[in-house]
């Protein structure tokens, strides 16, 4: 009798019409990098393995959603495999990306896929956010599940320049993150503090984005 604990997660089908849609011209690179995410994601740390057959739909394109609200320079802050971080980079080589990350194993593999990529508007800096020597010079900083917004302002807004935005990527509680961060908002003078839903015609479940402007 099989061990069905040890059977391979089935990898989810390409929602082909999607990625053209969301990546247009550069969807073969998120190809490449979804394959070699799916491929060597579990053994390196990155993702779970439960994560497979949801790797399209619930990462990869849920990042890729948000890539209009991008412009400038953009910080990632907890890249991690590169959810957002890479997928954006992608998805918008017109954007200057910098991913703030503080883990080695995953620093080497953000630097083996821009490099496999071929990706040229990407900087990988070893870090932690709160001691960055560059905050204060970014356009927007985004991040994805990395903590709740309430731990989350104080890491990112001071990464941010006069009147630059955060757009955090957050899921079906971002409103009430928002009610729990209220005084983080009003310490860090957040203006403008609202949830954005983002590609609704492509997507089954559209990402969710807390957008605020920094001043």
């Amino acid at each position: 009798m099989a061990d069905v604990s040890r059977e391979t997660p089935v990898i989810e089908q390409e929602p082909t019409a999607a990625v053209e849609v969301l990546f247009g011209s550069h969807a073969d690179l998120a190809r490449r990098y979804t394959a070699s995410l799916a491929e060597h994601g579990e053994e390196r740390g990155l993702i779970g393995p439960l994560e497979l057959p949801r790797l399209w739909t619930r990462h990869v394109l849920n990042c890729a959603a948000a890539a209009p609200l991008f412009s400038g320079r953009v910080g990632d802050v907890g890249s991690g495999a590169g959810l957002p971080g890479l997928v954006l980079a992608i998805a918008r080589p017109d954007v200057e990306w910098v991913l703030i990350e503080t883990m080695e194993r995953r620093v080497a593999w953000l630097t083996e896929q821009v490099s496999a990529l071929g990706l040229k508007n990407v900087e990988i800096v070893r870090t932690r956010a709160e001691e960055w020597s560059d905050a204060g010079t970014l356009d927007a900083v985004t991040a994805r599940a990395v903590s709740a917004l309430r731990t989350l302002v104080p890491i990112t807004a001071p990464l941010v320049c006069d009147g630059g935005e955060l757009i955090l990527l957050k899921g079906a509680n971002a409103e009430a993150e928002i009610a729990a961060a209220e005084k983080a908002i009003r310490r860090f003078r957040l203006q403008d503090v609202r949830v954005e839903t983002v590609g609704e015609s492509v997507l089954t479940e559209p990402t969710r984005v807390i957008r605020a402007t920094v001043r």
